[in-house]
Parts: structure tokens; C-alpha cells; sequence
């Protein structure tokens, strides 16, 4: 019999988000050094509320990649499945605050460390003493990190855990917007919990109107729980044919919005941790209810992986 020591392992990118805050003295921009990756986000909410946590990926053997190896190992992440590249930089994302309070990035990422991990560098025995793999598609953006990716998948399906899938999609990462899609298309038909936004509702079905988006999105996928976010506006869930929506929770001002999803995936996690998947038309409820606020505290603060809130 296996133990499951860890509730989730995930599989994916561990970066940093520079992100940008007042000018300087002289008048420069300046950044943050805010460690980030949305998987490792994700783990991060779920440490903090007392889950066990694993993480795989790859950082470069260099002064951001130890830094993020000892945050995580402070928060309590077991990081015994990151490997250290010796030729490519830890991955650098600039983040601008837009007018509107969403994000401008600009990826330090040709190629970044993240992109380098391979199926030998997978420790698949994480995997196999977890009870969830959670991942995403900026770890399919290189052939080697997509290799790894599908075979950790793979194994952890006929190990019999749940698969958790956050496409978490950035155009600028993608050579061909085709290749995008048909990652987020395989990890919906691979996951056993979605969690996808708006955008990537219309990106994936051409639908602006999400209700009809959110029905198709269930009919593609192998997920028997899809959660979409709508930003701002809340999110949805569904129990049969009923759609539940939940509206936002509205704050005066939006110091930064990275973060939000991964806390929204967060507690996600942690609901279906402790009640399965089987959940009733008021689980959903509760959960969307809780994951809206929980959300709209981290936009309250820089950064994400190291300030994490509390849900409740």
C-alpha cells in the first residue's frame, strides 16, 4: 500500500516576478524581486493552510535559483524535486501595473531555466506518494519541459491520482498560438479538476458569452470539476446541469493582480482535499464564495508566493 505523504506535488515553473513599483529618487522604474511561478503559488496557499506539499521544476545554479530554493524550503514546500541548471538563468519576469489593474509581463526566458527540465530530472517518486499533480502549460512551451510534463501526468494517472490543470495561458510565451491551444486542449482531457479563465474560455471556444462557454469547456474536457473565473466580475462552477455564479469581491484599488488565479486554484484544492470530488450545488457555493475573497486579498499586496493569505 502507498502512502500518500504528500495532498499535492506540482510540476512547472519557479521564477521571479520583477515586479515594478515607484520611481526611484532619480526618477528610474523600479522592480521588486518577488518569487512567483503559479504552480509554486499554488503550493504556497495550500502550505500555509496546512497541506503537504511537493514541488518539481528547474531554477538555474545561480543567486535567484538558491533564493527560491530557500523560500520555498522556508514556507514549506519540500523542494527535493528542483534541479539546479548549470548553463541557463533562473527565469526573470518583469511585471508593469496596466491603468486598468491588470499586467503587462515581459518574459527573461530564451530559454529560461524552467524550460530546460527533462523526464530524467522528474522524481517520480513524489508523484507517486502524492494524492494530486497539479500543473499547467507554461512547462509545454519547450519540448523537453512538454516531455516531462506529459510522462509525469501519465504516471501519476496510473497511479490513481487526481490531475489538477490551470492552462494559466501567456501569449508571448507561444511561437504558435496552435501549439497553445492544443496543450490547454490536451491537459483538459488529461485533468480530473480544471481551473481556466475567461480569456482562456473565448481562447478555447471562441465564445464570449461564458455560460455558453463554460457548457462547451465541460463537454471537451475530462474534468468533473471546471471552475472558470471572470476576473473582477467572480467565478463559476457547476453541479449537473446548473450553473452556479458567484459575484466578485470588490476592493477600491488593485495593488497587484499576480497571484489571484493561483490563490483561486489554491482553494480549490484545499475544499476538494478535505471533501473529494463529489460536492453538492452548496459545496460549490461555498467554495466559489470563499475562493472570490481569498483572491481578492492578494491583490491587496506585491508578489504572491511568499504572502499568501489565510482562507477562510
Amino acid at each position: 500500500m502507498v502512502i500518500n505523504k504528500y495532498d499535492i506535488t506540482a510540476i512547472g515553473e519557479i521564477l521571479i516576478d520583477m515586479t515594478s513599483g515607484d520611481k526611484s529618487s532619480q526618477g528610474n522604474d523600479t522592480f521588486e524581486a518577488c518569487p512567483g511561478g503559479a504552480p509554486c503559488n499554488v503550493l504556497s496557499l495550500l502550505a500555509k493552510n496546512g497541506h503537504k506539499t511537493a514541488f518539481i521544476g528547474k531554477v538555474g545554479d545561480d543567486m535567484f535559483g538558491h533564493m527560491l530554493a530557500g523560500i520555498i524550503d522556508v514556507i514549506g514546500i519540500d523542494g527535493r524535486g528542483m534541479v539546479f541548471d548549470k548553463n541557463v538563468r533562473t527565469t526573470l519576469a518583469f511585471v508593469k501595473k496596466l491603468p486598468n489593474g491588470d499586467r503587462d509581463f515581459s518574459f527573461y526566458r530564451n530559454p529560461g531555466a524552467d524550460m530546460m527540465l527533462n523526464k530524467d530530472d522528474v522524481d517520480f517518486d513524489l508523484i507517486a506518494s502524492s494524492r494530486i499533480l497539479h500543473f499547467g502549460t507554461l512547462s509545454m512551451t519547450s519540448e523537453c519541459a512538454k516531455e516531462a510534463t506529459i510522462k509525469a501526468v501519465e504516471f501519476a494517472k496510473e497511479k490513481g491520482l487526481l490531475i489538477s490543470f490551470d492552462p494559466n495561458l501567456r501569449e508571448s510565451l507561444w511561437d504558435n498560438m496552435d501549439d497553445a491551444k492544443e496543450a490547454i486542449s490536451w491537459g483538459m482531457k488529461h485533468c480530473d479538476i480544471l481551473k481556466i479563465s475567461d480569456n482562456e474560455v473565448e481562447f478555447m471556444t471562441g465564445l464570449s458569452d461564458m455560460e455558453e462557454g463554460y457548457k462547451k469547456i465541460k463537454e471537451e474536457s475530462s474534468a468533473k470539476q471546471v471552475f472558470v473565473t471572470l476576473g473582477p466580475d467572480g467565478s463559476m462552477g457547476c453541479v449537473g446541469d446548473e450553473i452556479i455564479k458567484v459575484p466578485g469581491v470588490k476592493m477600491q484599488s488593485v495593488v497587484d493582480a499576480t497571484g489571484a488565479g493561483d490563490t483561486f486554484m489554491g482553494c480549490v484544492l484545499h475544499f476538494i482535499l478535505e471533501r473529494g470530488l463529489d460536492l453538492s450545488a452548496e459545496d460549490i457555493t461555498t467554495i466559489l464564495t470563499v475562493a472570490n475573497a481569498t483572491a481578492a486579498k492578494i491583490t491587496q499586496v506585491k508578489g504572491a508566493l511568499k504572502v499568501m493569505p489565510a482562507i477562510n
